[in-house]
């Protein structure tokens, strides 16, 4: 299916790391979208660490790489990880060069370019495509699909769900060897699918450990390599300076809606409105598109052992926001709400649904359409500093 996808978004962002920092990575999941998006901009050269070709050239980088002027990209850099230091030397005494880098990166790759660029170098974080980037066909299939471009534009529900089979396959059996970590891939693969089972949870380590025979410390670095791989999310709780007895294990969700169904084998819209864990699926893919629009805003959610939760919290213009997230066809008032407005200062908490309109349910409190997520960031009381 050839459609062409506006990413005006995130080619604006990206574009203005460019022109502030000698180095901008784009970070992501693979096949997020990272090297399309690299080559609508005006770069003077490419190399791409999986074309024989490129690698060939990076053999003698220095000798490669000192000659060239303009934006220089270079694509799945988490293959040399040794170039980051010649690239600190090559910016700091080419002043004629910029460079673009792109990685499927585990956190030790972040944090080696971070010591190593510290200063020049500038990230942002690539996802799939965001149900506000989309025609109205392609939004329909967005939650189900989930946003990896490869998976959203696949012609039916049966060429989606091989695609996503295969990319999960693939990750585990080439992607996750190339970052430097000897699990097998059928372990991971049954560890994947077992914490699937706790998306929109709080995450059980010990649990988790018991079930899968291998200790607490085990499950810990599991889920930290496939969170460093953008493939989950732990999501923390909020609890400073509250003095209740606070939940303060993280929730865990599987970051592409799309992935997460693969691995709960659902397959079809029929599938999902039938699964169990409809709301659990639902709450995960507004709580990632919310993060799309936040950026780099830090999100946690909050749960008392009395019962009050809220889904999502965050701190912006020295005030204090809420979402919760329920799948059902009209949301009013709960206690809960009001406990969390009272323990947490907010300032107003959005309750976004699979409905179609917004209506006021309280002073402080707004019913939304998953919908229509930008108007929450559009309009009072947001905007108003």
């Amino acid at each position: 299916m050839s459609v062409n996808i506006n990413r005006e978004k995130d080619i604006y962002q990206i574009t203005r790391l460019i022109t502030n920092f000698p180095v901008t990575a784009i970070l992501g999941t693979r096949q997020c979208g990272k090297t399309t998006i690299a080559k609508e901009l005006k770069y003077s050269h490419f190399f791409d660490l999986e074309d024989p070709l490129s690698v060939s050239q990076m053999q003698t980088p220095q000798i490669t790489l000192s000659k060239l002027n303009g934006l220089i990209v270079i694509d799945e850099i988490q293959k040399l990880p040794e170039l980051f230091s010649l690239i600190r030397y090559l910016v700091d005494n080419h002043k004629d060069q910029k460079y673009l880098i792109l990685g499927s990166a585990s956190r030790d790759l972040i944090k080696q370019s971070s010591e190593t660029l510290a200063g020049r170098i500038a990230f942002y974080e690539l996802s799939g495509f965001r149900y506000s980037d989309l025609d109205a066909a392609l939004k329909t299939k967005h939650w189900l699909y989930g946003g990896l471009p490869r998976s959203l534009l696949a012609e039916d529900d049966t060429l989606s769900t091989l695609w996503r089979t295969n990319y999960i396959k693939t990750f585990l059996e080439r992607d996750i060897p190339a970052l430097g970590i000897s699990i097998p891939a059928v372990t991971l693969h049954r560890f994947w699918i077992m914490i699937s089972h706790y998306h929109g949870s709080i995450i059980n380590f010990s649990e988790i450990a018991r079930s899968f025979a291998i200790s607490d410390k085990m499950v810990h670095r599991y889920c930290e390599i496939l969170e460093g791989a953008f493939m989950i999310r732990l999501l923390q709780p909020w609890f400073i300076n509250i003095s209740k007895r606070i939940i303060k294990s993280p929730k865990l969700y599987i970051r592409d809606s799309g992935i997460f169904h693969g691995l709960q084998s659902i397959e079809t819209q029929n599938d999902l409105f039938s699964n169990p864990k409809l709301g659990n699926s639902f709450e995960g893919y507004v709580i990632e598109e919310i993060s799309k629009i936040l950026e780099n805003t830090d999100i946690y959610f909050y749960r008392t052992h009395n019962g009050t939760e809220l889904d999502l919290f965050w701190q912006k213009h020295g005030k204090n926001w809420g979402i919760e997230i329920k799948y059902s066809d009209t949301v009013q008032m709960t206690k809960s709400m009001h406990e969390a407005i009272k323990d947490l200062e907010l300032v107003h908490i959005w309750v976004v649904y699979p409905g179609d309109k917004k209506y006021e349910i309280h002073e402080k409190v707004t019913a939304v359409p998953h919908r229509n997520l930008l108007d929450i960031f559009l309009i009072h009381p947001y905007t108003q500093e």
